[in-house]
């Protein structure tokens, strides 16, 4: 693969990666109320709903959504429903770091969170067919810079997720008062009403 493009790649999505999007406010969350080795299945479950999304993205799911407002519309008003809802669950948590119905001792109650998240931003599907490509050489072998840009992009994603949780992790050391904890709670209540008005919003 040409050096430039992967450059060039790698330095635009180490931006639009560490931008605080949903999965970046999970992990955050998560890495607060359970710590960042247990915020680890929240991270598997995100890649893996990445990973849903980018298949799906390979068999021209993206040039679908790219076509089609009301598929689109609909797609983003369930994830942004989602986002909303666990922004009540935060906000509904009060003083207290667990958060109501969640069941903070399963990995795999984690794991379909992180899952969940992933999969409710269509925009992530179009972040594969309309972004990606724009890095990929045609008179290069195609497979390989698919491979190299994926792999690429999961290194970088995983990294800002481990960041973000770990972040967290010292956070809760800070919120030991119920005060503190209950303006947290609600800081990322209206961080996920305001990523979910977002993409409610967004125009296709």
């Amino acid at each position: 693969m040409r050096f430039d493009l992967w450059l060039a790649f790698v330095l635009t999505t180490l931006l639009i990666s560490a931008t605080p999007g949903p999965n970046m406010l999970l992990m955050l969350s998560h890495g607060t109320r359970y710590g960042w080795k247990a915020t680890t299945a929240t991270m598997a479950g995100a890649c893996a709903g990445l990973a849903i999304l980018f298949t799906a993205s390979a068999f021209g799911l993206a040039a679908i959504l790219a076509t089609s407002a009301t598929l689109f519309l609909l797609l983003k008003l369930v994830g942004a429903a989602y986002l909303v809802y666990l922004g009540i669950q935060c906000w509904r948590a009060g003083e207290t770091l667990a958060l109501p119905r969640a069941n903070s001792n399963s990995t795999a109650s984690r794991f379909r969170l992180g899952l969940t998240v992933a999969l409710s931003n269509p925009k992530a599907i179009l972040f594969a067919g309309a972004f990606l490509p724009q890095f990929i050489d045609p008179h290069l072998p195609q497979q390989a810079q698919w491979g190299v840009l994926l792999l690429s992009f999961f290194v970088i994603e995983s990294s800002w997720q481990i960041a973000y949780a770990a972040g967290g992790a010292r956070l809760a050391a800070w919120l030991q008062q119920p005060k503190r904890v209950r303006w947290f709670n609600r800081g990322c209540g209206g961080a996920f009403f305001a990523v979910g008005g977002l993409l409610a919003l967004a125009r296709q």
